[in-house]
């Protein structure tokens, strides 16, 4: 019975000291940490302020070998193409600290970005600190920022992660798009889908 009474406690207090370490950005809530040099693939060291253009910014959290990401990954570049379009920089996070030494490691993500053509600036954030200030939780998780850095949807990229053909309701497309043009958000909010982050929560 202490056994159990002290397993019980040591979960409590582990999941207690988890949420300290993870914060949750609630829309309409100012981007932090936007100072912060990260690697790029490219070998630059690149922030998010450095990213952001005229309406804004998108920071999506992905990685190299999640399969909801490896489903997605395919939008990627219609996403970037879009957000260009509209003058909202993007930028795509690697968050997975607890795999940079394999799958993930910066080398890693050079060689997946290269695989998939991507154009756009995919950087390490090497000790989880983006996603534990931002609250991400999944690859794919999106967070669209407005031209003042303040939240303006959090989510999923879309409603179809399986095939972008039935995908019904563009999310993020739709955000980007009400951004730019100076429209309410129609959808601010939406459940992210994907693999948990391997984050650094020490």
């Amino acid at each position: 019975m202490k056994i159990l009474l002290l397993l019980l406690t040591m979960v409590i207090s582990f999941s207690a000291f988890s949420k300290t370490k993870v914060g949750n950005l609630e829309i309409g809530d100012k981007a932090v940490l936007t100072d912060v040099k990260m690697e790029d693939i490219s070998g630059d060291k690149v922030s998010l302020k450095d990213a952001a253009k005229e309406n804004g910014l998108l920071v999506m959290f992905s990685c190299n070998t999640c399969p909801f990401v490896l489903k997605w990954e395919d939008r990627y570049l219609e996403v970037k193409s879009w957000a260009d379009r509209n003058d909202v920089g993007m930028v795509v996070l690697n968050s997975n600290h607890q795999k940079h030494q394999s799958s993930e490691s910066l080398e890693a993500m050079a060689a997946h970005a290269k695989e998939n053509n991507y154009n756009f600036n995919y950087l390490l954030d090497k000790e989880s600190a983006i996603a534990n200030a931002f609250g991400g939780q999944t690859t794919p998780h999106a967070f669209l920022f407005d031209n003042e850095m303040n939240l303006v949807y959090k989510g999923a990229i879309d409603d179809n992660y399986k095939s972008a053909e039935d995908v019904k309701a563009t999310y993020l497309k739709d955000a980007i798009s009400n951004l730019a043009s100076g429209e309410k958000i129609a959808v601010t909010e939406t459940k992210p889908v994907g693999c948990s982050i391997k984050r650094k929560l020490d």
